[in-house]
Order: C-alpha cells, then structure tokens, then sequence
C-alpha cells in the first residue's frame, strides 16, 4: 500500500475559460471551475466525495498512478488515508460492517461512523479496527 495519496488529475480547458480536472485511477471524480487554484479545492472534495461511493458500494479505492509533469496533484488528508486502508482491508478479508462491529464488540452504528469520511475518527479507533482485521497502521514521517 502506498504511504501517500498523492493522485494525479489531469487539466483540460473547459471551453468557456474555466478549467476541468477529471482522474485516471478514480473517473467517478470529476470537477470544474473557473481558475486553477479553484480547481485544486474542487478537485480534492471530487476525491472525497468519489471515496463516499466506493465505501457504499463496498469497493476497494485505487492507488494512485504515477503523475504526469502536467498534472495536477491532489494529495488526501491523512484522516480520509486512514479511512480509505480500512475500507480496502475490509473488502480484502471480506469483512461487512455487521462483522467489524462483532469483532470490535460495537454497534454497526459506531462501525458505520468509523467508516464515515466526515464523521471525525480518532487514529486510535481505525487502527483497533485495522487490528481486528488482522491488519497494523504504520504512521511514518519523512522530509518534504
């Protein structure tokens, strides 16, 4: 898995002096707006909002792929990061939320907001979650 979820959109005028940033590895993300620095705030709540449907539908969210020189570059949070491993991991173990909240000793209400991108998590709670699954969040540091 990657450390970092940097993905790469690409830029296209939009035909009336604006701008449309769509992604390769997510094409359920596409947004529009008027200038560039615009199009970096739309293009990162695209993002989230595309990871809404892949949690809902249960499927894994993609890495993402190499960018361009031209590319945009919308990095997620690492709050949205935590909960994107999560979900993988639970796709990967073919764990429904039902049977995360019976591992946690919780209701799949508390599983359910766990999961939910803008329901605030602590780090400690997705990675007992994780844990339940088998699986170890690793948090790391490095020099930009």
């Amino acid at each position: 898995m990657s450390s970092s979820y940097r993905f790469p959109a690409q830029v296209e005028p939009n035909g009336k002096g604006g701008f449309i940033a769509s992604f390769k590895d997510v094409p359920e993300a596409l947004t529009e707006a008027a200038t560039v620095e615009e199009l970096k705030e739309n293009a990162l709540d695209a993002l989230v909002t595309a990871i809404d449907f892949y949690i809902e539908d249960r499927r894994a969210f993609p890495e993402p792929s190499a960018a361009a020189e031209e590319d945009l570059v919308v990095e997620l949070p690492a709050s949205v990061i935590a909960k994107i491993l999560l979900l993988n991991a639970m796709i990967e173990t073919n764990t429904r939320p039902v049977d995360l909240a019976r591992k946690l000793g919780v209701s799949r209400q508390e599983v359910n907001r766990i999961t939910d991108l803008h329901h605030a998590t602590k780090i400690d709670t997705i990675a007992r979650a994780l844990h339940a699954l088998n699986r170890e969040l690793n948090l790391s540091v490095s020099v930009v």
